[in-house]
């Protein structure tokens, strides 16, 4: 069965080697939002012969095509997920390095009333919050 990311691909037109149908899997089949080192040793764990400059060439090739969404969450490196399909928001856990996704219309309206008072039309927007887990009452006393 052929992955989402592998689908978007050809609908792009780009051609599709074995190896980066490998690295298209792993990436469409990624929970998280995996950097290239973390895709690397997914995809060489599906094909040994995946090299590193591989997986960095296949990564930008897709991110140049608009099929991947980079982001950069303050850990010196970049992460990528497919390119969303609808809009969201993160949240990132500063002790684990876990992404978690969002969306929260409270959130939205007051992004677009800011940009309202301040004589704009908001037209796009990324937003992403740090955290740490909440301590409970016992692990305080």
């Amino acid at each position: 069965m052929i992955s989402r990311l592998e689908q978007l691909c050809l609908e792009k037109g780009l051609k599709m080697t074995e190896q980066r149908r490998v690295i298209a899997r792993v990436l469409s089949e990624s929970a998280d939002h995996p950097d290239v080192e973390r895709v690397y040793r997914r995809a060489t764990a599906v094909d040994p012969r995946i090299s590193i400059a591989t997986v960095y060439r296949t990564v930008r090739l897709f991110e140049e095509a608009s099929i991947l969404a980079k982001h950069d969450f303050g850990d010196g490196r970049s992460r990528y997920e497919e390119m969303p399909s609808d809009h969201h928001d993160h949240l990132i856990d500063l002790q684990s390095g876990r992404v978690v996704e969002f969306r929260n219309e409270e959130i939205e309206r007051l992004q677009r009333l800011v940009a309202e008072e301040l004589g704009y039309e908001l037209v796009g927007h990324r937003l992403e919050l740090y955290a740490v887990p909440r301590r409970t009452g016992s692990e305080t006393e």
